[in-house]
């Protein structure tokens, strides 16, 4: 009985020494407004407080704009490549492969010293995911840093050893500008995910892939979207891109002040606030501190496929990842059904008891106000605006105006001039969101056999180097 309670008083003593530790700036702020209001030692505190507030918050705003100045400059010296991934003929291997690829070559997760992070400014790579159609040509292409150029190129002859990797020039340089007085036109949007990243999108595995079933019984989503990409005319481009980095998205923790937690903990959490209502427990009756003993949970039938879907996506690396797609076309051949066309195949990604992708900020008059129709010159300007944010592959790392003028901050109807046709248009604000390595590859991989588009180019046979005993 004895060491019961000395274990207990421990755990009590180990719980206060925790909560000085994380919640001493608190309780140094406490001890302080005591001091003042015990003393009575209000004015003299205002007359000393509201100097060091402004001190506190000036040097905020400083080290923000030092962070984002540092930051910028490190990305300057990035060189990126834009590649192309020309397929083989037959493709036999499910969408599996492209996960390994992508988990092997783009998951650059690393952990960054002070002088890298704050001084030089040094932030992760990131990487774009390409499917684009010129003229009803349709290509696959990874835009990478020239210094993981020859990982890239590595994991894909690993998985498709007759596929064919080339540095090209970037596709959407051929569009110069969206403007009422250019020769194109053009329509854009950008997705978010409808619900929690907890829940997962419909995915290869869903459609069967996994199995490697037979040619004619395959049932891919891709062919879908290179069909449609596939299926445009003269003057028109279809292009789409999907853009990651690994994920170090950190979320609140409950119940505390400062804790912190990853998406895989935040997906759990989730998933536990769903199956509360199926949750039972049971506390320890025994002497001392009443202890947890036991969690029970009965998922309902019609859970089952909910809760299965929920756990396997945290088993999988996850990356922070923005989505665009976007037509442009030259003004005479423009179609307005090929623009519906683009976001509505997405919809195939759907998986209603789980999660599905969402439009959003789309390049038309209902993009601020959704009452107010901006005019056709602002439309032009938000279709430029985007041709140039797809041409950066521009969702981490923005510049500054993105932040300051951001729609999330400057939203109808406060105040009206800056978001409908006013002195300044706002920026739309991108929403980037965790998908994993099985999802990235459901929406991004090669056709197999059973599609034979004849503007999708693939190769007939891999590249070779001579044997090395050839006579000289």
């Amino acid at each position: 009985m004895a060491d019961a309670k000395k274990g207990d008083s421990d755990g009590f003593l180990d719980s206060i020494e925790g909560g000085i530790k994380e919640y001493w700036p608190w309780i140094l702020v406490a001890i302080v407004v005591y001091l003042i209001f015990r003393y009575d030692l209000q004015y003299g505190a205002i007359r000393l407080i509201l100097p060091l507030v402004g001190v506190i918050v000036l040097g905020k705003i400083a080290w923000i704009m030092w962070l984002h100045y540092i930051q910028q400059d490190f990305i300057s010296g990035i060189d990126f490549v834009l590649l192309e991934i020309v397929p083989p003929r037959d493709v036999l291997r499910s969408p599996k492969a492209m996960e390994l690829f992508i988990t092997n070559a783009l998951y650059h997760f690393s952990f960054k010293g002070g002088k890298e992070e704050f001084w030089q400014g040094a932030v992760w790579f990131w990487f774009s995911l390409e499917i684009a159609s010129i003229d009803g040509q349709v290509h696959f292409y990874i835009r990478t840093p020239t210094r993981v150029r020859g990982l890239i190129e590595t994991q894909m002859y690993a998985q498709y050893p007759q596929a064919q990797v080339k540095a090209v020039e970037d596709y959407t340089l051929g569009v110069d500008e969206i403007t009422p007085k250019s020769a194109w036109n053009g329509w854009g949007c950008e997705f978010k995910l409808l619900k929690p990243e907890a829940f997962p999108i419909k995915t290869y595995i869903d459609y069967g892939l996994d199995k490697d079933p037979k040619e004619e019984y395959k049932v891919d989503p891709i062919s879908s979207v290179v069909e449609l990409f596939g299926s445009l005319k003269k003057g028109e481009q279809m292009w789409s891109q999907i853009v990651v980095t690994p994920s170090k998205k950190t979320y609140h923790t409950k119940g505390t002040w400062f804790g912190k937690h990853d998406w895989i903990v935040e997906a759990r959490n989730t998933m536990f606030k769903l199956m509360r209502p199926y949750t039972s427990q049971r506390e320890d009756p025994g002497p001392g501190l009443v202890k947890l003993a036991r969690i029970e949970i009965r998922v309902p039938k019609f859970l089952d496929n909910t809760a299965t879907a929920m756990s396997a996506k945290t088993s999988k690396l996850g990356f922070d990842t923005g989505i665009r797609v976007m037509y442009v076309a030259k003004k005479e051949v423009f179609d307005m059904s090929s623009r519906r066309n683009l976001r509505l195949i997405w919809r195939q990604y759907a998986k209603p008891d789980c999660n599905e992708l969402w439009r959003i900020n789309s390049t038309q008059g209902d993009a601020y106000s959704g009452v107010l129709t901006a005019s056709p010159e602002t439309i032009m300007l938000l279709a430029n605006r985007m041709l140039n944010e797809f041409r950066e592959r521009s969702f981490f790392h923005l510049p500054l105006r993105h932040h300051i003028f951001s729609q999330h901050l400057w939203h109808w109807p406060f105040p009206g001039f800056f978001t409908v046709d006013g002195l300044f248009k706002a920026y739309f604000h991108h929403k980037t969101f965790v998908l994993n390595t099985e999802e990235l590859a459901t929406m991004w991989h090669f056709p197999g056999q059973i599609l034979k588009v004849p503007t999708l180019e693939r190769i007939e046979s891999k590249e070779a180097s001579p044997p090395a005993n050839l006579p000289t």
